[in-house]
């Protein structure tokens, strides 16, 4: 993840691609198309694929338990209660991706702010706050997490926002570079020139200047928040059942390797699937949003 992140950075500004530009060299990275595809797949079964199924995530059939997948109605299996694997399933995609996307959204939104005012003022305001996410990162993402989520009442708002607390340093180390190197450049002295206040040059001007690498690495942060999630509910700290996630899916699953190994095989696709897709689409997204990259 940190050598995706360093990618997203080194992103340059100038000349943006134009959109049309930009969608031409998107196609043309097979496995971002892939991930894009398989993203919205997920996202769509996740969905609406529950209605479409006679069982719903908590029915217990307990005459059906264990069942293996392609048996009968139940496609997947069903678990130690009977309950249909797959619409565990979609239902634990809601809660993961919803979660990927809300931390991402809040992180990004920390994150932008935090690094926008360090690299917009610099001097002893920018060396304080950029000091700061230093010594946040100096914690393994994953510890820092479960010591909040021992101390918080796990639940799908928690997990939420402990995942996007431990998530903004990176976009806002991103963001920092950028605004420092765009401050100087002719389109933000102008707008100062003609009156503009800190707070539109920072938000109107720079910001919007910026938007490759910050796109690139939301991409990047709904699979970090995915698999933090899937980290903490699989350690009992997150989503707690009777609610499914493909986190505690997997919790669940421990104890039945052996004698149900679908149990933990389908949710571990799930979450494999939905992190490496949305690695390839922000590797297709820093390619497609650099002009100087040409894929062949």
């Amino acid at each position: 993840m940190a050598g995706h992140t360093q990618s997203a950075a080194a992103i340059q500004l100038a000349p943006p691609a134009t959109g049309s530009a930009a969608w031409r060299r998107f196609r043309r990275h097979k496995l971002a198309m892939a991930g894009a595809v398989t993203i919205l797949i997920l996202a769509l079964g996740s969905l609406f694929g529950p209605y479409l199924l006679p069982f719903d995530d908590t029915y217990i059939d307990i005459m059906q338990r264990f069942a293996p997948p392609l048996s009968g109605v139940h496609v997947l299996g069903t678990d130690e209660l009977g309950r249909d694997i797959l619409a565990r399933l979609m239902m634990g995609g809601r809660i993961s991706l919803a979660i990927g996307f809300t931390a991402m959204a809040i992180a990004m939104a920390i994150g932008i702010v935090v690094g926008t005012i360090a690299g917009f003022y610099g001097g002893l305001l920018g060396a304080a706050l950029m000091r700061f996410v230093d010594a946040v990162l100096c914690f393994p993402a994953i510890f820092l997490l479960l010591a909040l989520a021992a101390l918080i009442e796990p639940g799908v708002l928690s997990t939420t926002l402990l995942i996007a607390a431990t998530a903004w340093m990176n976009v806002a180390r991103i963001v920092e570079a950028q605004i420092r190197s765009l401050r100087e450049r002719d389109f933000a002295v102008a707008a100062e020139a003609l009156g503009s206040s800190d707070l539109r040059t920072m938000f109107r001007e720079l910001v919007p200047n910026a938007m490759a690498p910050i796109v690139v690495a939301a991409t990047l942060n709904v699979a970090k928040a995915i698999l933090l999630e899937s980290y903490v509910s699989y350690l009992g700290y997150g989503i707690q059942p009777p609610v499914a996630s493909w986190g505690n899916m997997l919790n669940n699953a421990q104890i039945y390797l052996t004698s149900a190994p679908w149990l933990a095989i389908l949710p571990g696709i799930a979450i494999t699937l939905a992190v490496t897709s949305f690695n390839f689409v922000g590797d297709g997204l820093r390619d497609a949003l650099d002009p100087r990259m040409d894929i062949r």
